[in-house]
C-alpha cells in the first residue's frame, strides 16, 4: 500500500495544532517554534506532492479511497488535479510566513480588565485552519468536502473574535465589541451559505445515489445519470451560493471588510489569501463539473455580479480611511476578476483565474503583512495618521510599494499575467463584460498609489519620526514573497504548466471550446 501522502499533508498540521495547544502556558516560545516547525514540515510534504504530480497524467492523482460511513454512501476519497495541487502548495507556502509574521500577536496582553491572550491557542488555531483548508483542496467526496468546508469556520471564528487587532481606536470594550461583531457576522454569513449547500448536497445524493465527485461526473458523461433541468439548476444554486459567500462575491461580501479589519494582519491574510480561495476553487471543481448545463445557464448573471464586485470593491477601496479595510475591498475586487475568469468559459479565462488565485494569495500576503508591521509600529490603522515613512523606514516603504504595485497588477509582477489572461479570456466571449472590467484596473492604480502617497511620502509626521525599519524576522517574512512576485511575474510557466491540463478537463466538462478569432490571421 502506497504512503497516503495527501492524508499526511492534512494530518500533520492537525496533529501539530493539538500538540501546540497542549504546550504548558509558561512555554509560549516553545509553542511558537513547534507551530513554525510543523508548518515547515507541511510545506515539505506539499513540495513532495508537487514534485510527484504529473500535469500530463491522470486528472486526479495520488488518490486515496476508503469506506467511511457506508450506510450513507460516504467515502474518504482524496485526489488532486492541477488546480488543487497549486492551491495546496500556496496554502502550505503561506502558513509559515503567517506564523512568523504573527510571532508576537498573541503574546500576553494586560488591559484594563486584565484580559490575557493564550499564545498557544492562537498558533494551534492557525494550524487547524491549514489542515482543514488542505483537505478541502484534496477531497473528491462531496460530503467529505462539505464537512471541512464548514468546520474551518470554527477556528476562524475564534481567531477573529479572540485575537483581534491591537491597533483598534477607542476603548478596550469598544474594540472587543467590534471584534465580536466581525466574528459573529463572519460565522453567520458562512453558516447560512453552508446550510443551503447542505440541502443541495443531500439533494445531489438523492438524485445521483453517490457523493463521489468522480462517479457522478462519469455517470453524467456516459449518460447513465440524467438530471432534470430544474433539479440541476436548483442544486447548482445551492452549491454556488455557499461558494459565493466564501469567495466573497457581491452582494454576499459584507462580512469580509469587518473580519479583515478587526483581525490581526496575519489572520487577515489567512482569511483572504487562504480560506477564501476554497470558495473560488470549489466553483471550478464542483459547480462546473457536477452541474455543467446549469453553470452555463447561470453564467450571464454571475458575470454581471463579478463585474459589480470588481468595480464596487475598487470604488470603496478608493474611499477608505482604514488601511486594512482598503486591502479588504481591493480583495473583493480581485475576487470579482477570479470569478469572471472562471465563468468566462474559456481556457485563457480559467487558467488566468487559477493563476490569479495563486498570485493574489502571494501579493495580498506581501501587502497586508507589511501593512501589519507598519500598523504595529504606529498603533493605528488610519491612513491619516501616517506620512513620510519612506524617509525613516525605507525598506518597509519599499516592500510596501512592491506589494501595492502587485495589487494593481503592474507588468513584471505576478498578478499582471493572471489579470491579463482573465481579461483576454473574458473579452473573447463577452467583450462588453471585459471592457467594463478594465475600469477596475484604473481604480486599482488610484487606490494603491494614493495609499502609498499618503502614508509613505510627504513630511515626516512626529509620530513616525522614530519608527524602526523592518527587523530580521520581518525581512524573512517579506523577502521571499517579493522574490516570488517578481519570479512569477516574468516566468509564470511553472504554474501554468500545472493548471492548464486541469483547465482543459474543466472546459470539457462544460462542453465548451474557445471561440475562434473573428479575423483570420494574415498568412
Amino acid at each position: 500500500m502506497s504512503f497516503p501522502l495527501l492524508t499526511a499533508t492534512a494530518v500533520l498540521p492537525a496533529i501539530g495544532a493539538i500538540a501546540t495547544a497542549a504546550v504548558p502556558a509558561a512555554r509560549r516560545t516553545a509553542a511558537k517554534w513547534l507551530a513554525l516547525l510543523v508548518s515547515i514540515a507541511t510545506l515539505a510534504l506539499a513540495i513532495v506532492v508537487l514534485v510527484r504530480f504529473d500535469p500530463d497524467g491522470a486528472r486526479y492523482q495520488l488518490t486515496e479511497s476508503h469506506a467511511w460511513i457506508a450506510d450513507f454512501g460516504v467515502r474518504y476519497e482524496l485526489g488532486v488535479d492541477g488546480i488543487g495541487v497549486a492551491l495546496l502548495a500556496l496554502t502550505a507556502l503561506l502558513i509559515p510566513f503567517i506564523i512568523l509574521a504573527g510571532w508576537h500577536d498573541a503574546d500576553p496582553l494586560e488591559t484594563g480588565n486584565k484580559r490575557w491572550r493564550p499564545t498557544q491557542g492562537f498558533f494551534a488555531l492557525i494550524l487547524a485552519v491549514e489542515a482543514m483548508v488542505i483537505i478541502s483542496f484534496e477531497a473528491t467526496d462531496v460530503f467529505l468536502f462539505y464537512i471541512f468546508f464548514e468546520a474551518m469556520l470554527i477556528p476562524m471564528y475564534f481567531l477573529i473574535g479572540g485575537f483581534g487587532d491591537r491597533a483598534h481606536a477607542g476603548s478596550d470594550e469598544n474594540a472587543a465589541a467590534q471584534r465580536s461583531y466581525a466574528a459573529v457576522k463572519f460565522l453567520l454569513y458562512n453558516l447560512v451559505g453552508g446550510l443551503i449547500m447542505l440541502a443541495a448536497v443531500i439533494g445531489l445524493y438523492v438524485v445521483a445515489g453517490s457523493f463521489s465527485l468522480q462517479e457522478i461526473a462519469e455517470a453524467r458523461a456516459n449518460g447513465t445519470l440524467d438530471m432534470a433541468t430544474n433539479t440541476e439548476r436548483w442544486l447548482f444554486l445551492g452549491f454556488f451560493f455557499a461558494f459565493a459567500v466564501k469567495a466573497p462575491l457581491w452582494p454576499l461580501h459584507t462580512w469580509l471588510p469587518n473580519a479583515m479589519g478587526e483581525a490581526t494582519a496575519p489572520v487577515a491574510v489567512l482569511i483572504t489569501a487562504v480560506v477564501d480561495k476554497v470558495g473560488t476553487f470549489a466553483m471550478l471543481r464542483f459547480c462546473l463539473q457536477l452541474f455543467p448545463e446549469a453553470s452555463k445557464w447561470a453564467t450571464p448573471a454571475i458575470l454581471v455580479l463579478a463585474v459589480i464586485s470588481i468595480i464596487y470593491g475598487a470604488l470603496l477601496a478608493v474611499g477608505q480611511r482604514d488601511i486594512k479595510r482598503l486591502v479588504a475591498y481591493a480583495s473583493i475586487s480581485h475576487f470579482g476578476f477570479i470569478i469572471m475568469g472562471i465563468f468566462a468559459m474559456t481556457s485563457q479565462g480559467q487558467s488566468g483565474a487559477t493563476l490569479y488565485m495563486v498570485n493574489h494569495g502571494i501579493s495580498t500576503a506581501a501587502l497586508m503583512l507589511v501593512a501589519g508591521f507598519l500598523i504595529s509600529r504606529r498603533g493605528s490603522r488610519l491612513i491619516a495618521d501616517y506620512g513620510g515613512v519612506q524617509k525613516v523606514a525605507p525598506v518597509l516603504a519599499g516592500t510596501f510599494l512592491i506589494g501595492g504595485l502587485a495589487t494593481l497588477s503592474l507588468p513584471g509582477l505576478a498578478p499582471f499575467v493572471s489579470e491579463f489572461l482573465v481579461l483576454v479570456g473574458t473579452f473573447a466571449r463577452y467583450p462588453v463584460i471585459g471592457i467594463i472590467a478594465t475600469f477596475g484596473i484604473v481604480l486599482a492604480a488610484l487606490y494603491t498609489l494614493v495609499l502609498y502617497q499618503r502614508t509613505m511620502t510627504g513630511p515626516v509626521k512626529p509620530e513616525v519620526s522614530a519608527m524602526p525599519d523592518l527587523r530580521v524576522r520581518e525581512l524573512v517574512v517579506v523577502a521571499p514573497l517579493v522574490v516570488l512576485l517578481i519570479f512569477l511575474g516574468v516566468y509564470p510557466k511553472p504554474v501554468t504548466d500545472i493548471v492548464n491540463p486541469a483547465v482543459k478537463s474543466t472546459m470539457s466538462d462544460v462542453h465548451k471550446k474557445d471561440p475562434k478569432p473573428e479575423v483570420e490571421a494574415a498568412k
